[in-house]
């Protein structure tokens, strides 16, 4: 599903499925998706120079706003993409991982930058070379710190990958062994 402009105004593109006089008929996977991905509440756990990057992303000159993620939720319980941009410390680890069971399912995480993703360039005793340990990561955003345009396009990703997410694939046996892997019930 993708964007139409129709007099000016970029409207989302309504799924796939039956139509005539008086309805439209198609399938709840796709209403839910689509209802998800244009209405993203995420939460920004930002320790370092990529949260200064995130700020201009939600700046009026790259406006995060227009892709739904406008409200941004400083609580977990109100969230569902995690978005955890620079150095994680280990002992932070505990504290990320928290954060990340307390938000409700559907969640999401996006790895912005290179520390978040791998420890950047800190390869030291104290740093955590990389989140994926702790918690399973959706979409890497490369970069150090990675420009507004590279966190739009990871926030891009996730939408294309919560629009296409089936309601079954929380229930799955493959998701449930994924959260099992991280020790996450």
């Amino acid at each position: 599903m993708e964007t139409v402009k129709l007099n000016n105004v970029l409207v989302a593109e309504k799924p796939d499925g039956i139509e005539g006089a008086g309805f439209f008929a198609t399938s709840v996977d796709k209403v839910v998706g689509l209802a998800r991905k244009n209405s993203i509440w995420p939460l920004p756990f930002a320790t370092s120079c990529c949260g200064i990057e995130f700020m201009a992303t939600m700046g009026a000159h790259y406006d995060l706003a227009r892709f739904g993620s406008e409200r941004l939720s400083f609580s977990p319980r109100q969230a569902d993409l995690l978005m955890v941009m620079g150095t994680i410390a280990k002992k932070m680890g505990p504290v990320l991982r928290q954060v990340y069971e307390q938000m409700a399912e559907p969640r999401w995480v996006l790895s912005v930058g290179a520390c978040a993703s791998s420890g950047g360039i800190f390869d030291t005793y104290s740093v955590l070379q990389g989140i994926d340990r702790i918690i399973p990561v959706d979409v890497y955003v490369p970069g150090c710190p990675p420009r507004p345009e590279q966190i739009i396009d990871g926030i891009l990703k996730i939408q294309d990958l919560i629009g296409n997410e089936s309601l079954r694939r929380r229930n799955s046996p493959e998701y449930k062994a994924m959260l099992n892997k991280y020790g996450i019930e």
